[in-house]
């Protein structure tokens, strides 16, 4: 007798709901290690800066990755040949038949809601929608301490991808209220 998972997509294998349930372990656990972190205070030490010597003595602040509010660059599931396709990043079958399951006949996720640029199942969204420390290491083999540098950078190859291709002429801006996108005829 065999246990399966019934899913919108389709039957997954219990093997693999087991996976996703120690991956979503570890992600809490990771989660209250941070929380511990972030309620010690840190200790400042005032001769640490990053000076290279170049400009006015000003240190290098490390990029801190944070979600682009309005962009949903990260939604178009279907990027075309300059992005990796889902065999070459997954290695469950499951999470291929789920992420292919959830590209629609555009290329936008299924649950992205461009009138709005938000996820209706965002609290619930698959592991590999989340740009977490945990998810990068699992998928891209990317450790903790480049998480930030490597996320600023996918990010905003993404968003320049993705708008940039469909609106050529237009000027595109990454603020930190959101992605701009600015038609020609305004600029």
């Amino acid at each position: 007798m065999s246990l399966a998972f019934s899913t919108s997509i389709g039957s997954t294998s219990f093997q693999s709901v087991i996976c996703r349930l120690q991956h979503q372990r570890k992600v809490k656990m990771r989660q209250k290690e941070e929380i511990k972190m972030m309620a010690k205070p840190k200790k400042l030490n005032k001769t640490s800066t990053n000076n290279n010597g170049a400009g006015f003595g000003g240190g290098r602040k490390e990029q801190t990755w944070g979600c682009v509010k309005d962009c949903g660059a990260c939604c178009k599931l279907d990027k075309g040949p300059s992005f990796a396709t889902p065999e070459e990043i997954f290695e469950n079958p499951d999470d291929i038949q789920l992420y292919k399951s959830m590209i629609g006949p555009d290329g936008w996720c299924i649950h992205y809601e461009q009138t709005t640029r938000t996820c209706s199942i965002y609290s619930d969204r698959p592991y590999f929608c989340r740009v977490e420390p945990g998810v990068f290491e699992d998928l891209y083999g990317i450790d903790g301490k480049r998480f930030n540098k490597e996320a600023c950078g996918s990010c905003r190859d993404t968003i320049k991808a993705i708008y940039v291709q469909a609106h050529k002429n237009w000027k595109i801006s990454i603020v930190v209220s959101g992605v701009q996108i600015v038609s020609p005829k305004l600029l």
